[in-house]
């Protein structure tokens, strides 16, 4: 199919997601917290791991914070703002097809996605909306959008295989965090290097040098990929002693119960 066509068809996809999420928009009864009601939200839906701790996630979280006053208080759905981001995400991989100068604009809408993928959780947690399915189907929006990540560098020329082991590594640390969560090491588990802003990070540098040096592009997508890959091997060894630490007083789980 003809790549203009298909880019035509995410965007009219887009457009018509939001048009239709604003009409369906409900404000909030109870007004939006202010920053310290929502990290006491956050903490009560992430486990009781207190953002106040780590500067970074406190930073990052303020941020989040900032840009989805606007959408809670007049009313998204937090479910809608997940979906969206399939769409952002199918725009960087076509961004990348593309080739030449337009790498840069997937560089854009791939730290778009970022920012949606957060602000979701944020309205969710502000509106009081955030429920077992949002956490679900958020979780499954992230796996796609990482995979969308992935084929985004290989399309600009890095190696298939180099792709593959990385949205492997991905996909395991993932399981690995959902795992050790159902095991009662805590919802989080750990925060590594290779949690989904570093993945954001590495994609968006690659995508930019892509752009700025078309010529360039397969070696920018390769050292960019290969990047990933060292960060998301370091943060599956950093989740796994991690998890090991929370889980070694703990009694296995008893087979039959559903693990594996």
């Amino acid at each position: 199919m003809d790549l203009a066509l298909v880019s035509g068809l995410v965007l009219a996809g887009a457009l018509a997601h939001l048009l239709v999420a604003l009409l369906r928009a409900r404000p909030p009864v109870g007004g939006v917290p202010d920053l310290d009601g929502y990290l006491a939200r956050w903490q009560e839906l992430h486990g009781g791991y207190d953002p106040r701790g780590n500067r970074w996630v406190r930073g990052w979280l303020r941020l989040v914070h900032t840009l989805a006053r606007p959408p809670a208080r007049w009313g998204v759905a937090p479910d809608a703002l997940t979906l969206f981001t399939v769409w952002l995400a199918l725009g960087v991989a076509l961004a990348a097809a593309a080739g030449g100068r337009w790498p840069l604009l997937g560089a854009v809408l791939l730290v778009a996605s970022g920012l949606v993928d957060a602000l979701d959780g944020a309205v969710a947690a502000l509106t009081r909306r955030a429920s077992a399915w949002g956490y679900l189907l958020d979780s499954l929006v992230d796996r796609v959008a990482d995979l969308a990540y992935v084929a985004a560098l290989v399309l600009l020329g890095a190696p298939l295989w180099l792709g593959i082991a990385v949205a492997a590594g991905v996909l395991l640390h993932e399981y690995a965090r959902a795992r050790g969560s159902n095991a009662g090491a805590g919802q989080i588990g750990a925060i590594t290097v290779g949690e989904r802003p570093s993945r954001v990070v590495s994609c968006a540098i690659g995508l930019v040098s892509a752009g700025v040096l078309p010529s360039m592009a397969t070696e920018a997508a390769t050292i960019a990929l290969a990047v990933l890959a060292g960060l998301t091997l370091l943060g599956g060894l950093q989740l796994l002693r991690a998890l090991r630490r929370a889980l070694r007083p703990a009694a296995a789980p008893e087979v039959g119960d559903g693990a594996g």
